[in-house]
Formats: structure tokens, C-alpha cells, sequence
């Protein structure tokens, strides 16, 4: 990372979210573009349009979603009245993925290779072209995201020139609740079935009281190694 966003990094890592939406929209705008999926992301997408109307948003459809989660995109692009790109994986690379492996190939053999096919490439398009993009990221999420600055180069996406916002990467899941309830802030309805961080239903489950919020995605796993690629420059 070079010195300059060092600096800024450590300039806006006392500030609140709303100040580092407010600079990365000021600084990237068109250019830029939040990144949606759970109760962080509209958060994002809250605090951002009450800065400026004409954000940008998109989302990864894996084909795998809850039935409430196609709900909730629905939910977001009519509550808050704008567009959300949906990037959907090839249609071909699906296709092998499914006849060569089955359906349900990473309960014996890991998630990444379907992660890569349904959620890394897609990513790549939605990147395409941009200068910086915004994640709901925070450092409290699981152990590889300890060290998430609040503005970094991407490590994984970009060849070095990606910048890479996580406005809350100081803020706690209960500060994400706090705002989403004190601002009456759309939030998918799993959420009030015990789910916290949600995925592909296949990969997600609720959790039980005291465990940790990660816990209910890919359960079967290591919990150092609960990414799925698109922040996978977060472990170490």
C-alpha cells in the first residue's frame, strides 16, 4: 500500500463511517460503488444516500440464495429508490461445475471452487472498470478480518489500483443493530429467525446464543478459513 493511502488510512481510521463514505464518494464518485448483501451493507447504502443521491450499488446473485434474500434486494431498491446491479455467475462454468461435482460438492471438498464460479467471477465483472468500491466488512466478524484498515489497496482484486472502503470496520455487530433500529433501516426477515451473517442456503444456518456470528456459514470448516474470495486477500 502506498504511503499516501497509509496516511489517509490512518487519518480516517478515528473517524465515523459517515465522514469515510462521505470522503470515498467526494474522492471516487462515479467511479465507486457499494457492495450489498447483508444488515452492514444497508447500513452503507443508508448513510450513503443521505450524502448524495446518486450512488451506486450492486449485489452477487449465486443462484443459491434464500427465498428472503431475493425478497430483501427488492426491499432496498424500492425503499431507498435506487438501482442495484445483480451479477450473476456463467452460465456455462455453472453448468460444469454442477454436472462434474453435483450440487453440494463443497460439503466433501471445500466451498472455494463453487465460491470461485458463483461469487469470485461475478465479483470481477461487477469491478470492472471501477476505481474503489465499498464492503460492510468489520474487524469483529471473524479472526482474518483482526487487522481490516478502513481504506486499504485491494490485495486481491484490481492488480494494486483497487481501493478498498470498510467504513465499519471499527464498529461492533451491536452498533450495526443500534443504527439499523434507531434509523428504521430495512433488514432481511432471516435475521429474526436466529441467522446474523447470511450466505448461500446451502452454506448458512442460524446460530444458537453465544456463539459467534460466522459460525452458521460453512459450519463444517476451519474458523480462520470462513471466506469465501471476495475478501480473500484477508487471510494470512
Amino acid at each position: 500500500m502506498s504511503q499516501s493511502l497509509v496516511n489517509e488510512s490512518e487519518q480516517l481510521d478515528a473517524e465515523t463511517p459517515q465522514t469515510i463514505i462521505s470522503h470515498a464518494l467526494d474522492k471516487y464518485t462515479p467511479n465507486i460503488s457499494i457492495s450489498f448483501s447483508g444488515a452492514e451493507d444497508v447500513v452503507l447504502i443508508d448513510m450513503a444516500k443521505k450524502i448524495r443521491d446518486d450512488i451506486s450499488v450492486f449485489t452477487l446473485d449465486t443462484g443459491r440464495l434464500y427465498p428472503e434474500t431475493y425478497r430483501f434486494i427488492e426491499e432496498i431498491r424500492d425503499y431507498y429508490n435506487i438501482d442495484i446491479d445483480v451479477y450473476m455467475p456463467d452460465r456455462e462454468s455453472t453448468e460444469k461445475l454442477v454436472k462434474e461435482k453435483g450440487l453440494f460438492s463443497f460439503y466433501n471438498d471445500g466451498h472455494n471452487e463453487c465460491c470461485s464460479v458463483r461469487k469470485i467471477a461475478p465479483l470481477k465483472r461487477a469491478l470492472d472498470g471501477l476505481d474503489a468500491w465499498v464492503t460492510g466488512q468489520r474487524k469483529d466478524q471473524s479472526p482474518s478480518r483482526s487487522d481490516l484498515p478502513v481504506v486499504q489497496i485491494d490485495p486481491a482484486f484490481g492488480g494494486g489500483e483497487l481501493v478498498k472502503f470498510n467504513p465499519l470496520a471499527n464498529w461492533t455487530l451491536k452498533q450495526v443493530w443500534q443504527y439499523i433500529f434507531e434509523n428504521d433501516v430495512p433488514y432481511n426477515k432471516l435475521h429474526e429467525k436466529g441467522y446474523i451473517s447470511i450466505g448461500c442456503e446451502p452454506c448458512t444456518r442460524p446460530v444458537t446464543p453465544g456463539q459467534h456470528e460466522r459460525e452458521g456459514r460453512w459450519w463444517w470448516g476451519e474458523a480462520t478459513k470462513k471466506e469465501c474470495g471476495l475478501h480473500s486477500g484477508n487471510l494470512k
